[in-house]
């Protein structure tokens, strides 16, 4: 089947790979011409926009930063809807505010084009590996239609409801995930100030109910002070930006989320907001003077 994918970023490279493994023909478009030269390198034949993209392929995939990166792409000049016929399907993979998929979703339908909202969990190791949380949002027929190309570059894929459910659901998603990591940082914190050993705390407490993915994943790289990116703190910040103005709209009230996005935007002034979101240890470390590492 031949495949468009717009958007090649840390995300996106992999997904393209993994669709190439499968047996799929993958026709590519990145604003930054060395993403798509790498990607080609790997089998991928590089298009000349986003509406080229459409032109040769009747399912279009957009793993993007944003709901204004998704909107240009799709509904701006030379976007997907230019080049698009009816009947094609958009498959929407960033993580963007819910409202913002009803918007695009809405200007697809205009033209006849099936939109589903399907952003992903799990970072750049579960990209490569093809084993990503995929929740999806839209009509049930085009998740079903898709579903197999979806499982491709997932572990799970999960229809949650009408369009914009996905991006929901990947909202409440990063929350637990960033109010999770900030958990963690604090305890560790705690642990290392109080004179105890932190990988001998991790060994006690991460098979009891303190015990989470994210504390296996993430406390490893914290006790190495490896903060190489597999999601950028900067991307948290904008995802944890989207879930209160999202819990705003919907009336749902979120400090601890509010309160964690400012400790990000603290470490995005300070120069770390390419670091991992693990790096939330370096807001703890910075208040007491004190590192936490092996």
């Amino acid at each position: 089947m031949k495949i468009g994918f717009i958007g090649l970023g840390i995300m996106g490279k992999p997904m393209v790979r993994n669709l190439m493994k499968a047996g799929h023909e993958v026709v590519v478009y990145d604003i930054i011409e060395d993403n798509i030269k790498e990607v080609e390198k790997d089998g991928a034949k590089a298009a000349a926009s986003s509406a080229d993209v459409a032109r040769q392929c009747r399912l279009i995939i957009t793993m993007l930063p944003n709901s204004g990166h998704v909107k240009t792409a799709v509904m701006g000049p030379g976007g997907v809807l230019e080049g698009a016929e009816a009947g094609s399907i958009l498959v929407d993979m960033s993580s963007i505010a819910p409202l913002a998929s009803k918007e695009i979703c809405a200007a697809c339908a205009e033209k006849g084009v099936k939109m589903i909202d399907a952003p992903v969990s799990g970072g750049e190791p579960k990209a490569i590996d093809g084993t990503m949380s995929i929740m999806v949002g839209g009509d049930k027929a085009v998740f079903d239609e898709v579903y197999d190309i979806l499982m491709i570059m997932g572990g799970s894929a999960v229809h949650c409801g009408d369009i914009g459910a996905g991006n929901t659901t990947k909202l409440a998603n990063q929350v637990i995930v960033a109010v999770n990591i900030a958990a963690v940082a604090e305890a560790f914190m705690l642990s290392t100030k109080a004179g105890v050993d932190p990988e001998k705390v991790f060994d006690a407490i991460k098979g009891g109910l303190a015990g989470s993915t994210v504390m296996n994943a993430k406390v490893p790289m914290i006790l190495d002070g490896n903060f190489k990116p597999g999601f950028k703190i900067d991307l948290h910040i904008k995802d944890l930006n989207n879930a209160i103005e999202t819990g705003h709209a919907e009336g749902a009230y979120l400090p601890l989320t509010a309160q964690v996005m400012e400790m990000m935007q603290i470490l995005h002034e300070d120069g770390y907001g390419q670091n991992d979101h693990s790096a939330l240890m370096r807001f703890y470390e910075k208040v007491t003077g004190t590192e936490v590492r092996k």
